[in-house]
């Protein structure tokens, strides 16, 4: 009975073989003819497939060798540098204008920013803000002097603005983005990280303001997210990280609903309004500490906080002075 059994086991082998061995003959007969199309050299693909069909029955498929045209595959492993935008949005709230949660029709002439000490980093495992983790980058580039933009330049469908372009970036995925928002020595927000010039109506009323804000701030965000996926740089090639500013945090949306957490937690542009001296609103951020009540200031530099994003990726703000910032958390892992 044993003998029998071994023999049924060998037959069943040799067959198995035998039809393993048939169905590659035919992969590789179909490829053959495939490669005959392509490169009349590689004919000798059949011969090497069916040698390695008979010295591996585990061998399931013929090997293939590099093609020369750029697959998707090439540009995912291409390491050769390229060039990072970094590009600041206040979104169409500052170039459209929009109406805030008490009513009020803002319009933006101007919105200054200044960014600087700007890092895009490769982050793995990947940077969660809020989660009181260091960031880990394994690739990153730097921009450390200050940029002055006007998020409100350009026509009612202007792109981000450019603040600055690093053409040696290395390659990959740039899933974190950190930033400060500081003092400029000159220029028309000198003094002032965030200064914003515009107009605000209400049943007849138009107020012109100028709001100077001193606050100095150290945005640390997490990966991008957007409908359009931004901060992948593939080869020599050109990709784009956002610093994204949302002033809807600040004054709220009249689209939204009153009780939504867009409008209960803003400002609002109602306490500005009632700081209007002679027909206008020209005030910084010693003013707004003596004329808002307590805890509409308190709202004001809570809102300031959440005004950074990588689009609709949070960040966590910090406070700082320029003699005393540090971007800690950012580092090269040690070999």
């Amino acid at each position: 009975m044993l003998g029998n059994h071994q023999t049924q086991v060998t037959d069943v082998s040799v067959q198995a073989f035998i039809s393993t061995r048939a169905y590659l003959n035919m992969i590789c007969e179909s490829r053959s003819l495939l490669l005959k199309r392509i490169n009349a050299k590689t004919i000798v693909k059949k011969a090497l497939c069916l040698s390695a069909t008979v010295l591996t029955l585990p061998l399931l498929s013929c090997s293939q060798d590099p093609v020369s045209d750029t697959t998707a595959s090439d540009a995912a492993t291409d390491t050769t540098p390229g060039t990072l935008e970094i590009t600041a949005n206040g979104e169409d709230f500052v170039r459209q204008g929009f109406t805030d949660k008490d009513g009020w029709q803002i319009s933006f002439d101007h919105v200054y920013v200044t960014l600087a000490d700007i890092t895009a980093a490769q982050s793995d495992p990947p940077f969660e803000a809020g989660k009181n983790q260091p960031l880990e980058a394994a690739e990153k580039v730097e921009v450390a002097s200050p940029v002055t933009v006007d998020l409100a330049a350009g026509d009612a469908d202007a792109d981000p603005v450019l603040v600055t372009e690093v053409t040696d970036a290395p390659s990959g995925r740039y899933n974190a983005l950190a930033w400060q928002m500081v003092a400029p020595t000159d220029g028309p927000s000198a003094g002032y990280p965030l200064m914003m010039v515009g107009t605000a109506t209400k049943d007849g009323e138009t107020l012109p303001f100028q709001i100077q804000i001193a606050d100095e701030l150290a945005f640390n965000c997490g990966d991008f997210i957007g409908d359009e996926r931004k901060g992948i740089l593939t080869g020599a090639e050109t990709a784009e990280v956002e610093a994204t500013f949302h002033f809807d945090h600040i004054f709220g949306d009249g689209e939204a609903a009153a009780d939504d957490e867009i409008n209960t937690g803003a400002l609002g542009f109602e306490a500005l309004a009632a700081l209007a001296d002679e027909g206008e609103i020209n005030v910084n951020s010693q003013d707004l500490e003596k004329q808002l009540t307590d805890e509409n200031y308190n709202t004001l530099q809570t809102v300031l906080a959440s005004l950074g994003h990588f689009g609709e990726g949070h960040c966590v703000a910090t406070p700082f002075t320029r003699l005393s910032s540090v971007h800690w958390f950012f580092r090269l892992p040690f070999i």
